[in-house]
């Protein structure tokens, strides 16, 4: 995408986080100001978040504020000050199998936290607000490739019903207050930069420090993983594209992926589904390492395959996912051995 974006300040929540990171690498690149806002949770190695922090801050036209999202006080300030034009709003509680264990965080984070967004861009209009859905809310639907013209309402874990809760919510906030809002559904993001409690981490780092990686279901998972840079593209292009109104929905036979207000909702995947030993394979090859493998079942909340239809994100941006996961697993390693110096 080599045109200059139609805005120029963007508020940008989660930048210390491993999507929030690249995506504000690419809108500085482009001449745009951000505003970055992250509660630095120690979910994961703060270390980690601390160092992509400083690569942000060293940057003309970032500016960081570090707010917990739920600190509806401390959000409505932020967007007073920065009078932001677009939202991206990418800060969230993550991670499936965490939900098992502390549900509490995802309601403060996902839900109260998407309130105190939602209500912000009400008493401070913006051009667009932005925010990461997931792949997980088709959850038990069986029809592949997942298309946002179907419905997603049987989630399997509370992740996935907090991400669908997100849709919803921005869906009456764009009925009731005429905020153009858009729903980015995520498909298993990886690459440098990355966060440690995705398989692809654990597993380089089992491999090259010669211990087993646990491998759930390995004959019938299969992912759409999705390199994040591609990820980034579509992110902002999309950014600068606010949803229309549809004025010809019909209420008698509505369409899940369309509104009679101003709010869409994409798929961002690669549409090329991996199976679990393709997976494990490019990172062995990747890292000049055979994994031992440790075999486990499914984990409750895991869905076996997830493949993203992204026919609506090409017409709308031009734009669709395609790095290889070889390709986009060895730029993963190469970042790996070189930030941990290996």
């Amino acid at each position: 995408m080599d045109q200059a974006p139609s805005f120029e300040r963007v508020l940008l929540t989660g930048a210390a986080g491993f999507v929030g990171f690249h995506v504000t690498q690419a809108l500085l690149d482009k001449g745009v100001q951000v505003l970055g806002i992250d509660n630095l949770t120690p979910y994961y190695d703060p270390a980690l978040k601390q160092a992509r922090l400083d690569r942000l801050t060293a940057r003309n036209g970032f500016s960081f504020e570090q707010i917990d999202i739920s600190d509806y006080d401390a959000v409505q300030a932020a967007f007073v000050a920065f009078r932001p034009q677009v939202v991206i709003h990418l800060a969230a509680q993550a991670g499936v199998r965490y939900s098992l264990e502390n549900p509490r965080a995802y309601a403060a984070s996902n839900l109260d936290g998407f309130l105190s967004i939602l209500e912000a861009c009400r008493h401070n209009p913006v051009d667009h607000l932005v925010y990461a859905s997931s792949s997980s809310v088709y959850g038990a639907n069986a029809k592949v490739p997942f298309s946002e013209h179907d419905g997603a309402d049987h989630p399997v874990s509370l992740y996935a019903a907090t991400k669908r809760a997100n849709e919803l919510m921005a869906h009456s906030y764009s009925h009731l207050y005429a905020i153009p809002t858009t729903g980015l559904r995520f498909f298993t993001v990886y690459g440098p930069w990355g966060r440690p409690d995705m398989a692809y981490f654990k597993f380089t780092k089992a491999i090259l420090e010669g211990r087993s990686i646990d491998v759930y279901d390995e004959a019938t998972m299969s992912r759409d993983f999705t390199y994040v840079d591609d990820i980034r593209e579509a992110i902002v292009r999309l950014a600068g594209k606010p949803p229309q109104a549809n004025p010809s929905v019909d209420g008698r036979a509505a369409d899940p992926a369309t509104s009679s207000a101003a709010w869409r909702i994409y798929n961002i995947g690669n549409h090329t589904p991996v199976r679990l030993d393709r997976f494990i394979a490019a990172i062995e090859d990747a890292c000049g390492r055979k994994a031992i493998k440790r075999h486990l079942p499914a984990q409750p909340g895991d869905v076996p395959a997830t493949y993203a239809d992204v026919a609506d994100l090409t017409a709308s941006v031009d734009f669709q996912p395609s790095t290889p996961i070889e390709t986009g697993l060895a730029s993963f390693v190469s970042w790996y051995r070189d930030f941990y110096r290996i």
